[in-house]
């Protein structure tokens, strides 16, 4: 049991979310989770026709566009955290308030860095990659202009997707992903095979299908129908008190996933040093291990509006039943997955014809990771975002970064390079980083002090 006190594991009386609500929340941003990991396969396998060097440069820029994807994320998480108390409080004019000011911060924030990856476009490239192949460069110079022309639209996306989150409408976020995604995809198709684009098509696509989602979802939060909606009586002047509110979970939550990532690019690198055979094993490893916890990461997402509002409400006992629900829920979830995943890992291995050695090496990470996630995924990634919705987001920080600098990177290398483990020694160096995370914040979540603060 994760927590001290909680009177009855039944639903509550007069709940917040019914069993119901909890399912027509989840199951939207299951769909969403799988559309953005399926069609990131499908650009890939698209832009491949365009040759190597397209698809190098698009990768490149592809590792920032994460980062900064992430750092979107993070002060939109921070505004549904502030937006869903409000909400818990029946507070729905400091709801929209809040909405305000999340718009004005995203929006400012994403154009900021849109300048500034537009005027030092290549000096950033050449100062994080290095001197790479020309043609190589020239594509990252290529997708990254266009990328950067999105990256307010992006931020006004994720804005607005988390706003509808908040309010425990998840349908009208995944409904727009699929459009976007339709539009993406559509939009590959005519700039790569009928009009030859390349890279720019690529990359054309991708601005054109951003922009579009933003649109929609601005109309969509601009319904004063809706719980929580953009409110232009109350204006977009900064209300510093709130944004506060926002960067209190957003720049906690941005530092912990910008670093996460960088370190997930210095274990990229070491296992470059395994070899051909390593490297090709652990990209195969990584696109099987992300559809394998696509529903608990979206049951990750749920916990984030439902607790948080329950929270709001300052119902203990309530905001308890729904953690320990959803963890139920994803535990049972990434269980299926991992299990068909490790059922199927034999027949997903031969569709992409590697060599034996790199056969082998990806089968033996594919088993350890479902069982690595079975056991502690959901305790490592889901959990916490209960902390976050309930004002801790700076504690899932400090754990989270220093659990991964000691036990991820530190002991890849360690049972990685010198116990001569190779790829799979980084996967079983990356279970222990969850292990220690899941022990923290178990004991933080263990005895009801984390609800008193």
């Amino acid at each position: 049991m994760f927590f001290k006190y909680s009177k009855s594991s039944a639903l509550p009386k007069d709940p917040l979310f019914s069993n119901q609500a909890l399912y027509q929340l989840i199951i939207p941003l299951i769909i969403e989770q799988f559309l953005s990991v399926f069609v990131g396969m499908v650009d890939i396998m698209m832009i491949s026709s365009s040759g190597e060097a397209a698809v190098s440069g698009i990768s490149l820029v592809d590792t920032i566009n994460i980062l900064l994807i992430n750092l979107f994320s993070a002060l939109a998480t921070g505004g549904s955290v502030v937006a869903a108390h409000y909400l818990g409080q029946k507070k729905r004019e400091k709801a929209c308030l809040s909405a305000n000011q999340l718009l004005l911060s995203v929006t400012v924030l994403s154009s900021a860095i849109a300048l500034i990856s537009l005027l030092f476009n290549r000096l950033i490239l050449s100062l994080i990659f290095g001197h790479v192949e020309k043609a190589v460069m020239e594509s990252a110079v290529t997708y990254f202009y266009l990328s950067a022309l999105s990256y307010p639209f992006l931020g006004i996306y994720n804005g607005c997707a988390a706003l509808c989150r908040s309010m425990g409408n998840s349908k009208i976020s995944m409904k727009t992903s699929l459009c976007m995604n339709c539009i993406n995809i559509a939009g590959n198709s005519v700039f790569l095979y009928l009009f030859q684009m390349g890279v720019a098509g690529v990359g054309m696509a991708t601005l054109i299908s951003r922009i579009t989602a933003a649109i929609i979802m601005c109309i969509i939060i601009l319904n004063k129908n809706n719980t929580i909606y953009i409110d232009f009586a109350l204006g977009f002047s900064p209300k510093f008190a709130i944004i506060k509110d926002i960067l209190k979970v957003g720049i906690p939550t941005g530092l912990e996933n910008s670093i996460f990532q960088l370190g997930k690019i210095l274990v990229q690198s070491l296992i470059a040093s395994f070899g051909t055979a390593a490297i090709a094993a652990n990209a195969v490893a990584n696109t099987v291990a992300s559809f394998e916890v696509i529903p608990a990461a979206a049951i990750g997402l749920a916990m984030v509006t439902v607790t948080g509002q329950a929270y709001g409400a300052k119902r203990k006992e309530e905001t308890i039943y729904y953690v320990k629900r959803l963890m139920k829920m994803a535990y049972l979830s990434i269980a299926v997955t991992s299990l068909l995943t490790c059922a199927a890992a034999p027949a997903i291995i031969r569709f992409y014809s590697l060599s034996q050695e790199a056969s082998s090496i990806a089968l033996s990470i594919i088993l350890y990771h479902g069982i690595a996630c079975i056991l502690i995924w959901p305790s490592s990634f889901a959990l916490p975002n209960a902390l976050r919705a309930t004002n801790h987001a700076k504690y899932t920080m400090i754990v989270s970064i220093l659990s991964m600098w000691i036990f991820r990177i530190g002991f890849s290398y360690l049972i990685g390079d010198t116990m001569g483990f190779g790829a799979l020694g980084v996967w079983i160096a990356m279970s222990i980083d969850w292990a220690v995370r899941s022990i923290c914040f178990v004991w933080k979540l263990k005895g009801g002090k984390w609800l008193a603060d």
